[in-house]
């Protein structure tokens, strides 16, 4: 699964890096259509974490998973023949959908087979996934160069075949065990109980809710800090590229080693309490960027990345164990799928938050932070709260296969 990780960010960091360029000169679309279809795929993708998850419950992950990556690759290609407007939403949208189901089957399978080590083992996913992104990046940006129709149709060629050559490797993995289904060969199966519902589930719905809120630092590096450098800051605009790099290189660093804080429940519930300083500190280096000349206001946004990069990574560790150890096993796929909405709904949010604390000022990033802080205290609450109650459990779903 560490070698699809690859191969899956590689052909991601093709494309993700290129498609509005490929949209605005190849597809000849404008700045508004650009937009709209973004946000469009975005919306309609948010249902791929939540699908995802409850087809893993009922059907064998290693076969969702196949379906899944060549409907990506489907999705890819398709965008190839076409500059409709109406076709191009609509198979961005299924790539969407896809993109967001993957990311959620990969993590259902790491926490499947690595059992009490999913922490470390998604720490060296991850890890590895953002060495993928960055070979894909660095291969789009020579790609590039050549400014051709052609360049940009060999790199979304690049991605659908990056699909294609992880649903092949998906083949080669083994089915971990699941809780959530018992396969029987008999014809006349067991009655089978209904699972509980993390829709019902109003505790892990109000921890999803929080999630949402951690996950903002994402749009702080695609959206805040160029922004904020370029609009606000005394800063060089050249810095927003090089913050990215310091932000992919401490992740491929200090990932895993940080990892070990977390490896346990408890353990992960403690790391909430640093992580709401961290996200603190984050968006008070922020706003004190903006009262500053040329060498103030950069070291203050290299140390706000740092914080905002530790925050991710941390969060990440926390947000692997708990997203677990708060669901049922029984019904594992289904919760991790609602767990998968926070990233997507913050996708959408993001952006619309982040502007907002740049359109207020110093204090609207005071206010980011300490808001995202607090989010983290009302997290760490409620997963005391959850881990003090009995487990949610029923008999696993029986699946007769015949």
């Amino acid at each position: 699964m560490l070698a699809i990780a690859l191969v899956d960010r590689i052909g991601s960091g093709l494309w993700a890096s290129v498609s509005a360029l490929y949209l605005t000169y190849v597809s000849e679309l404008s700045l508004t259509q650009v937009g709209t279809l973004a946000a469009a795929a975005g919306a309609i993708g948010i249902a791929g974490a939540p699908l995802g998850g409850k087809l893993a419950d009922r059907f064998p992950i290693t076969r969702v998973l196949l379906i899944v990556q060549l409907t990506r690759a489907i999705a890819s290609c398709a965008l190839l023949t076409t500059n409709n407007y109406a076709l191009l939403i609509a198979f961005s949208a299924v790539g969407s959908l896809g993109d967001r189901a993957a990311s959620i089957l990969t993590k259902l399978y790491a926490t499947r087979v690595a059992g009490p080590d999913r922490v470390r083992y998604q720490a060296f996913q991850r890890t590895v996934a953002n060495a993928g992104w960055a070979l894909g990046g660095l291969a789009a940006a020579a790609a590039l160069a050549l400014g051709t129709t052609t360049a940009y149709q060999w790199l979304l060629a690049g991605d659908a075949l990056s699909f294609v050559a992880a649903a092949l490797l998906t083949l080669r993995c083994a089915e971990p065990p699941s809780p959530s289904r018992t396969v029987i060969t008999s014809k006349h199966p067991a009655p089978t109980t209904r699972p509980p519902s993390p829709w019902r589930d109003r505790t892990y719905l109000a921890y999803v809710a929080t999630e949402t809120v951690l996950f903002l630092d994402d749009a702080v590096f695609k959206v805040g800090l160029p922004l904020w450098i370029a609009h606000e800051s005394n800063a060089p605009n050249g810095l927003a590229p090089l913050l990215m790099v310091l932000n992919n290189v401490m992740v491929v660093g200090l990932q895993v080693p940080l990892a070990r804080f977390g490896a346990t429940t408890a353990a992960a519930r403690k790391l909430l309490l640093p992580l709401s300083a961290t996200f603190a500190l984050g968006g008070i280096a922020m706003a004190l960027a903006a009262t500053g000349g040329t060498v103030t206001a950069t070291a203050l946004l290299a140390a706000a990345a740092a914080a905002f990069t530790v925050a991710e990574m941390l969060h990440a560790t926390i947000s692997w164990e708990l997203s677990v150890a708060l669901a049922p096993d029984t019904a594992q796929g289904a919760y991790l799928g609602v767990h998968g909405l926070a990233q997507s709904v913050q996708r959408t949010l993001g952006p619309l938050t982040v502007t907002a604390a740049i359109a207020t000022g110093p204090a609207g990033w005071a206010t980011f932070g300490t808001a995202i802080a607090l989010s983290c205290a009302i997290q760490h609450r409620l997963a005391r709260r959850r881990l003090a109650q009995p487990p949610l459990s029923v008999l696993p779903v029986t699946v007769s296969e015949h």
